[in-house]
């Protein structure tokens, strides 16, 4: 390898390593070391996060005590032979990582770190990476030439090259006994299935969502928590599953995100289902505004027209007086009548219309024009 470095593709990009270092900065799973600090422990020292292809971290034993930093490219132990993965925490964080996916820090299939990769090492990695994409490609076509219901997503090359993980997604059990004697015939390697699902395959793949910014799944989220319909009735959101899907088919996970606050913001509402009688009629409850405490309710019942808002109290107030067998003169008290505002274009810069320029602009081209005519006439006048 030159001391230039040469250009490795992870996750779908080029790195650049230098001699065996690498000084990217963001990842997939990304986490700030913000107990980097902190001194290391006898128990914390031994322990080190390694990242692979896309989302796939492990932890191993540093049983060698070698001078691992964040970026070290190294040869861990695999089953069989051997890796090639990246550093991606030290230090005392990494307890704090075990912990977060259960993982027992005593546990006997922590495997170890073997050593710092060797240029022969990268050459034979940057191979098996080069490899991945018409590897899954021919995978696809097999799996569609044995009939199987699945779909092959992802590919990852062992860093020895003796071994290919295959991650697909299927509806249904899937007999793939076929497919790995193919192919381990046709790729010559060492064949693992992994099933993952929807969720974890956006997570693999990566992308921008509908906010604009890294997909979650593909930058942070770790454990995927399950997402329900009710999530999005309790923030009052429209059930429209063109907006609420992300891109992996299933129910955006950050409709968990604010859930808690819109459950905790409601425990004092009224119950809608329950109509509010008056002396004009008998009102419907259409929607509600949850931060602001209101609920807006109409006469017609199937329809959203004519909305009225009433602030929480005021339903409660009317709720009482209904179990009574009372009814009030109208939803709103007549004291407590808002002033309905026009919503319409207001000027925030003191400016004039829109359209303040149009015919003036007109007007002093014209004499410009007039006037430049003139006097080009009079410089040029013959004698």
């Amino acid at each position: 390898m030159s001391e230039h470095g040469s250009n490795v593709r992870l996750d779908g990009t080029s790195l650049q390593v230098k001699s065996p270092k690498y000084s990217g900065g963001c990842f997939k799973l990304n986490v700030y070391d913000w107990l980097n600090d902190v001194p290391e422990t006898e128990i914390s020292g031994d322990l080190v996060e390694v990242r692979f292809k896309n989302t796939r971290k492990g932890f191993y034993r540093n049983t060698n005590r070698l001078r691992l930093m964040i970026g070290d490219i190294v040869a861990v132990e695999a089953s069989p032979g051997h890796d090639i993965g990246i550093v991606s925490l030290t230090g005392e964080l990494v307890l704090h990582q075990m912990k977060k996916s259960n993982t027992p820090v005593e546990s006997d299939d922590l495997k170890k770190i073997y050593r710092k990769a060797k240029p022969a090492d990268i050459e034979k990695w940057q191979e098996a990476i080069s490899l991945e994409d018409s590897t899954m490609l021919k995978a696809r076509k097999i799996a569609e030439d044995l009939n199987l219901d699945m779909k092959i997503g992802d590919v990852e090359y062992q860093g020895d090259n003796t071994k290919a993980i295959f991650y697909y997604i299927a509806d249904e059990r899937v007999d793939f006994r076929e497919l790995i004697k193919v192919l381990a015939d046709e790729f010559k390697i060492r064949i693992e299935m992994r099933q993952i699902g929807a969720r974890q395959e956006a997570g693999r793949i990566g992308g921008i969502g509908s906010c604009g910014r890294e997909l979650c799944c593909a930058s942070w989220i770790t454990n995927f928590v399950s997402v329900t319909t009710s999530s999005a009735r309790y923030q009052e959101l429209s059930l429209n599953p063109q907006k609420l899907a992300g891109q992996c088919g299933k129910l955006k996970c950050c409709l968990n995100y604010e859930l808690d606050c819109y459950l905790d913001a409601q425990k004092d509402f009224p119950d809608r289902s329950i109509p509010l009688e008056t002396e004009q009629g008998t009102a419907y409850h259409q929607k509600t505004d949850i931060f602001r405490r209101l609920m807006w309710y109409s006469y017609e019942k199937d329809t959203s027209v004519n909305l009225t808002p009433i602030a929480i109290k005021r339903v409660l107030q009317i709720h009482q007086l209904n179990k009574k067998g009372g009814k009030v003169p109208s939803l709103i008290a007549q004291e407590n009548i808002p002033d309905r505002k026009i919503l319409d274009y207001e000027n925030g810069v003191n400016e004039d219309s829109l359209t303040r320029f149009d015919k003036e602009s007109g007007k002093s081209g014209k004499s410009k024009r007039k006037k430049g005519k003139g006097k080009y006439r009079t410089n040029n006048r013959k004698p």
